[in-house]
This record gives C-alpha cells, structure tokens and sequence, in this order.
C-alpha cells in the first residue's frame, strides 16, 4: 500500500470516473486503474462498484477511503515538519467564499495580501456553504470564508467581522421618510429574499421573526426571490418590492437606484468567520489571510481582533 495508490482512491471516489481521476492525478488511466485494482487485490475488498455509468464507492470503500483521506493529511503535516524552514507562504491558497461575501470582499483582500504574502496567490470557489463545506472536508479547499451559525466536526472557526443589516427601499417609499425602520413593519411589505439554500436568507428570516411567520403562513417563499445580491439591488431598484443587505454589499451611488434606510436598534447583523480543517498544515497562510481582512478597509462592519473575541 502507497500513498500514491491512496490518492488514486480518494480522486476516484471524488470524480466518480477513473478517466477524470486519472487526469486530476497527472497519470493514464491504465496507470490508475492497474494501482488500484492492485490495492483492492492486496485489501480483498472491492473498493468500487464499477457495474454503472458512474463509478460508486462500496461500504467497505467509503470507511477505507475516508481513512485514506486523513493518512494523506497526516502525510502533509510529516512533509512540514520536515521542511520547517520552508515559507508556508508560498504557493497557492484555496480558498472557498459564500456568494454573498466573495465579491465585496475578494477585492480589498487581494490587495491587502499583495505586500504580506505576494507569492500566495489565491484558488477561488465561490459556492453555498454546504457545497463549501464538503470541499474543504475532501481538502479540496484549505479554508472558507463563511457566516455564523456554522459548526462541523473536525473544523475550527475563528470570527473575522460583524456586518450590520439594511433595509432598502424603491425611490418614494413611505420608508424613506422614516430614520430606522422596525423588523415587524418590514413583515408587511414585498420582501425581495435570496432563493432558498442560501445562507443569508436564512439569516434574514431568522433576524426577522413576523417576516418568517409571514412566509411560512402565506406560502410565500417561492415567490419574491433573487438568485444573488446584485439582482435584487436591481429589482428594487425597478419597484418590484424592498429588501435586505449587508453593509458590505452598499456602494456610494447606491442613492441613485434606492433609498438605504438604516433598521431599528439593534440592528440584524451576520457574522463572518474563516473555517479550517483541525491542525492545517499552513497555519501561518490562514493567519495571513485573517489579517489581510482584517486591514481591508471594509466600510460598515466591525472587525474583530484577538482582544474582542466572545
């Protein structure tokens, strides 16, 4: 048994086709397919049941490879230990993003890494959180940044910043004329929410308890929906109805296409946190990346620093 045939297994088992693993794996697929049919021989156990289109993985195989994964893990940490002099700063980072963070925040991270960790470029993922989660868990990913709640076995989070929530309005709404609007009055109008699966709306709903009562007694939830942030900023914009986003999501031209109008305190706010795999092998890539938010310059939100942590 090799560690070489343990990777073969798990690509298998993560591509569901010997051909696209053999390529992600930089060999033939004879090459793959001979390793592995020689592991199999050596366990006396079928790893794959090969009797479809898409290749399965068996009982047996799923505990198998699910170890395979973590003697690869252990594998790199025996690599970094042996090299403690190498930079964990360089090479590439993976690094998986919720939809609703990526695009406000990439931007100002990218730039914040360039004089800390320029020979780091990042692998971007954007994607839901579940989606994103199983990524990391296959080491697909080295870290994600995603929003509270969020806990998962065998993966540590750290907080990075809170976010506060606003309403926003089509020009000459009755809200424009109020400083701060109640989640209870926002229950009684066309709430424009992300379509289902999506974290926010969650967090939306759940910051709002009349609103999701409201949904769940009309059967309103799919109705009134935007596949991302952009397309309901527009669609309010064109009065179909009113929203919610994060102060990170907010431009100032913003006024020209709605009205922002801030919620009663204390106001619905998210968390946003990087998660990671326990004992990573490049805690000080993870420790660049925090920091790197940390000095983005995101406008409405607030850090928090080692000392602030709950």
């Amino acid at each position: 048994m090799t560690l070489t045939e343990l990777r073969y297994i798990v690509a298998v088992a993560q591509e569901k086709h010997f051909g696209r693993a053999a390529q992600r794996c930089h060999v033939s697929q004879p090459t793959l397919s001979i390793a592995i049919k020689k592991l199999e021989e050596e366990l006396a156990v079928s790893l794959f049941d090969r009797s479809s289109n898409e290749v399965l993985t068996t009982d047996a195989g799923e505990r198998i490879i699910a170890q395979a994964r973590r003697v690869l893990e252990e594998a790199d940490v025996i690599r970094m230990l042996a090299t403690e002099e190498q930079n964990e700063l360089a090479g590439p980072f993976k690094l998986g993003l919720i939809f609703t963070v990526a695009p406000y925040l990439l931007p100002k991270l990218i730039l914040a890494l360039r004089d800390t960790a320029p020979n780091m470029p990042l692998m971007l993922e954007e994607n839901h959180t579940a989606a994103l989660t199983e990524m990391l868990k296959r080491g697909e990913l080295d870290a994600l940044v995603i929003a509270d709640p969020y806990q998962e076995p065998g993966v540590e989070t750290v907080p990075l910043y809170d976010e506060p929530f606003f309403v926003i309005v089509p020009k000459g709404h009755p809200f424009e004329e109020l400083d701060s609007v109640s989640t209870a009055a926002l229950a009684e109008e066309n709430v424009l929410l992300l379509t289902e699966g999506n974290c926010m709306r969650d967090q939306v709903l759940g910051s709002c308890s009349e609103l999701a009562s409201r949904q769940r007694v009309a059967g309103l939830t799919n109705t009134l929906q935007g596949s991302s942030l952009n397309t309901i900023r527009h669609m309010v914009g064109s009065g179909l109805g009113i929203s919610v986003l994060p102060s990170t999501a907010l431009t100032e031209n913003d006024h020209m296409l709605f009205s922002i109008v801030p919620f009663d305190a204390p106001a619905p706010m998210r968390r946003v946190m990087l998660a990671y795999r326990r004992n990573f092998v490049r805690p000080k890539a993870l420790t660049a990346i925090r920091d790197a938010v940390l000095r983005s310059q995101l406008s409405g939100v607030r850090f928090i620093r080692n000392e602030d942590q709950d």
